[in-house]
């Protein structure tokens, strides 16, 4: 279907592709990974043709669609979401505007005299539209932007009023109404909570076309992938498998390629030996020359390339009192939105609350009146004797001086720790070597959420607070964050979207909105969220696995 034959390409001195070769086949869900900028984004552009390879060839049949789904969206305004949601629908969603325009021009005075042909016209589109099964369209429309986390009144409202994180959605769903032939998606979770996640992934799977995607959720990839496409060092490695296979596999042909450097240094050593015993002997010289040129010709096995993690050790935070936060009777109007009405909880020490609920549910709102960054209508939220809190939501990234590079950040936070200190942490959080030299304002959103978490995390307070911790961090940092706070001698309070977080982390479960929509009072759960989604039978609020 699409084949990458021998290709090569760099930007100045940066190496991406070095005589790579891959193929996606019909039908075929591949998962694309490997380190920040090792091409990933640039191997998506060639496929829709906005690059080109330096040498090779990239083959894509003629008659293919191609769905592209990417980070950044382009402006929308002056459509209801739903219109915007069906352009992505190939001429069936041509046909959709072109109807819509058609019967403004039926009305309009001013066209009075045009009429005949406006209305041959409109018989001419509504009789492909209906034969292209159009009429179904805004139902399946409707389906896509439901499992998206919009509702109807978010769906027939004006699309420029969303939020970025919004119009990513919009976006996704006009790319997965196009029902392509092949699916480009870059990092699809990235703005998607759980319950959304879990409808991609039955959307995915259901879907007949290929798919090539990148994604920094492991549940994700395990669940849609068979196949991974690895790339690192200018080549393209697949696997057959999904992402816990890759890891096991490639862990196995790491261990056999050491192995084989091993044994290969051991004979080229002997030979070396050999050579440089006899290389004066008259009697030798013939058997000295025919070792030389023998070990000349030898293809040299590299040892693997090592993905660095560095492991650090954060410390032990001071000890709080039993009882950490402690709401009651707490309720918070948005106009006439009641987000939460008589909320009682009790957070004590040593626990791990998730908090799960629907989209509108009120977790951030939640953890804003926790924090002490929103105020409750009514009733009152208490902090517990010696607690110390620390805050992460995405408006945390707001907190760093975009003009300062990163070392220097770390140094104005931490006056008194030393310079190695610093850079153990850095390293910690994925900057390493020259990248502690970046300037605040470059970084990625992902970026500057590790760097607000290693500020926040160096002298960790006793109660963390966190919302979306994983949105945008990397595998790699998501499984060091992880490991770290599974150590954390602490209590936390958090939302997250991440399965392996959830799973990894949680004591307790509230889950807000009640179980499924059937009872809107919130739940408690005492137990992990493994033992949740066992006793619900569902992984998130009205998701039922």
């Amino acid at each position: 279907m699409i084949a990458f034959s021998r290709i090569g390409k760099q930007y100045g001195k940066q190496v991406l592709f070095v005589d790579a070769s891959f193929q996606l086949n019909p039908g075929e869900k591949v998962g694309l990974v490997g380190p920040n900028g090792s091409g990933k984004t640039t191997l998506f552009r060639m496929i829709v043709g906005e690059e080109a390879p330096d040498e090779g060839d990239v083959s894509v049949p003629r008659r293919l669609t191609i769905g592209y789904f990417r980070q950044d969206v382009e402006e929308m305004a002056g459509r209801s979401v739903l219109d915007e949601a069906i352009l992505g629908s190939g001429r069936a969603g041509d046909l959709h505007h072109e109807l819509e325009q058609l019967q403004h021009a039926m009305s309009d005075p001013a066209r009075a005299g045009d009429l005949d042909r406006i209305l041959a016209r409109f018989g001419e589109v509504q009789e492909e539209y209906e034969h292209l099964g159009g009429y179904a369209l805004e139902a399946q429309a409707r389906e896509v932007l439901h499992g998206l986390g919009f509702d109807d009144e978010r769906i027939d409202g004006d699309v420029g009023e969303l939020s970025g994180g919004w119009k990513m959605r919009v976006a996704m769903a006009r790319v997965l109404l196009g029902r392509p032939d092949v699916l480009l998606m870059d990092e699809p979770t990235n703005h998607l909570d759980i319950e959304s996640i879990i409808w991609l992934e039955s959307f995915l799977k259901s879907q007949p076309g290929a798919l090539l995607m990148t994604s920094h959720d492991r549940d994700f990839m395990n669940r849609v992938v068979t196949r991974i496409a690895e790339i690192d060092g200018g080549e393209i490695t697949a696997y057959s498998g999904n992402y816990d296979f890759y890891e096991r596999e490639r862990a196995i042909r790491e261990a056999n390629r050491e192995a084989a450097y091993a044994r290969q240094q051991a004979m080229l050593a002997k030979e070396q030996r050999f050579i440089e015993r006899f290389a004066a002997h008259a009697a030798k010289a013939a058997q000295v020359q025919s070792r030389v040129k023998a070990l000349e010709k030898i293809e040299k096995i590299e040892l693997p390339k090592k993905r660095r993690v560095v492991k650090f050790d954060f410390r032990t935070p001071p000890r709080s009192g039993e009882q950490v936060v402690v709401l009651e009777g707490v309720t918070k109007r948005y106009g006439r939105r009641v987000v939460h009405d008589g909320l009682d909880v009790v957070v004590r020490r040593g626990e791990r609350w998730s908090v799960m609920g629907k989209n509108g549910a009120g977790k951030s709102t939640l953890l804003k009146m926790v924090a002490g960054h929103v105020n409750p209508d009514e009733g009152r939220v208490k902090l517990g004797a010696s607690v110390q809190m620390g805050y992460f939501a995405q408006q945390s990234l707001d907190l760093l001086d975009p003009d300062l590079t990163i070392e220097e950040q770390l140094r104005k936070d931490f006056p008194d720790e030393s310079i190695g200190a610093l850079r153990n942490l850095a390293g910690a959080f994925q900057f390493s070597g020259d990248e502690i030299d970046k300037k605040v304002r470059s970084l990625s959103g992902g970026e500057k959420t590790r760097l607000v978490l290693a500020r926040m995390l160096l002298n960790p307070p006793n109660f963390l607070v966190l919302d979306e911790p994983t949105n945008h961090l990397d595998l790699a940092t998501k499984e060091m964050l992880l490991d770290a706070l599974k150590d954390f001698d602490g209590t936390m309070l958090f939302v997250s979207h991440d399965r392996a977080f959830l799973r990894g982390l949680s004591n307790r479960v509230l889950e807000l909105g009640g179980e499924s929509g059937v009872d809107p009072r919130p739940h408690a759960y005492p137990g992990s969220y493994v033992e949740y989604v066992q006793r619900t039978g569902h992984e998130a609020p009205g998701v039922h696995s």
